[in-house]
């Protein structure tokens, strides 16, 4: 098995959360790290970090000379990647607890499904207390991640690992999204060139933080969502009602409970009347 692995983390102002990151790294194999610092106030101590790390592999580190956003900081990350002879990457952020063994399943997974170019996991959420909220998974099989891309991504983020050959097709995360759903940017363009898919097994505790970028720039991150949908629509059910649904849920985020009764609602009046024009079309 090839295990030429590189972790990327881009981070901004969480130490401690990184160090977690780091520490709950467990494999038996080298992985290498490089984290790319989006300008944080105080520089990190590296060698606590390194102190931190007890899987083998070497932790490389990038600075940017201040905050420019984390889809910035993240293809300073992939630019050093392809400087490398690493064969696979993934993405970590400060905060994310892997589980034991992770990234060997995924490594095998792919090996075992040469056509698969991308693969991610289940994950537990849990808030910033470590109580937990609810698991998320998504679907399993290419076909159906790529129509229901259009309700929001389909991946994890720091669940993900792919050959890093996808970056010769699709070389960074757009930058127009670097605030803020720059990761779901990104895998739209992946799924149209290449097959993907979701190991259905929890493998990372994902954190929900009061200072995350899908917390504090919520309104901002559902307004690119909407954006991207538009730049890759086309007429069906799950383009339409992912369109509508998005409109809903920037125009009333306030109202979370109420949006998530009229979402069910709604998905049941349009149902028939978009499968019917779907089916014309």
């Amino acid at each position: 098995m090839d295990k030429r692995l590189i972790i990327t983390i881009p981070h901004y102002n969480n130490f401690d959360g990184l160090l977690k990151t780091i520490e709950s790294i467990s494999e038996q194999f080298e992985i290498d790290i490089v984290i790319t610092d989006d300008g944080s106030p105080l520089k990190l101590n590296e060698k606590l970090i390194i102190s931190s790390y007890k899987n083998k592999g070497k932790i490389f580190f990038q600075y940017l000379d201040k905050n420019y956003g984390v889809g910035i900081a993240a293809n300073k990350c992939l630019q050093f990647v392809k400087k490398g002879s690493y064969k696979y990457m993934a993405r970590l952020d400060a905060g994310d607890i892997c589980y034991e063994n992770k990234f060997m399943k995924q490594l095998s997974f792919l090996e075992a499904n040469h056509e698969i170019k991308l693969v991610g996991t289940w994950a537990r959420v849990l808030d910033s207390n470590g109580d937990f909220l609810f698991n998320i998974k998504h679907p399993l099989h290419h076909n159906q991640i790529k129509r229901k891309m259009y309700l929001n991504s389909m991946f994890i983020n720091p669940t993900v690992v792919f050959e890093t050959a996808i970056l010769e097709t699709v070389p960074e995360y757009p930058e127009e999204y670097r605030y803020a759903a720059q990761d779901y940017a990104f895998f739209f363009k992946v799924i149209k060139h290449f097959k993907c898919a979701n190991m259905p097994e929890v493998l990372l505790d994902y954190i929900i933080d009061g200072n995350s970028i899908s917390t504090k720039k919520r309104k901002l991150q559902v307004a690119n969502r909407i954006k991207i949908i538009i730049d890759n629509f086309k007429f069906g059910f799950y383009p339409v009602y992912g369109l509508i649904r998005s409109c809903i849920l920037y125009f009333f985020s306030r109202f979370v409970i109420a949006i998530a009764l009229i979402d069910d609602c709604f998905c049941v009046g349009i149902f028939f009347l978009i499968s019917i024009l779907d089916l014309i079309n």
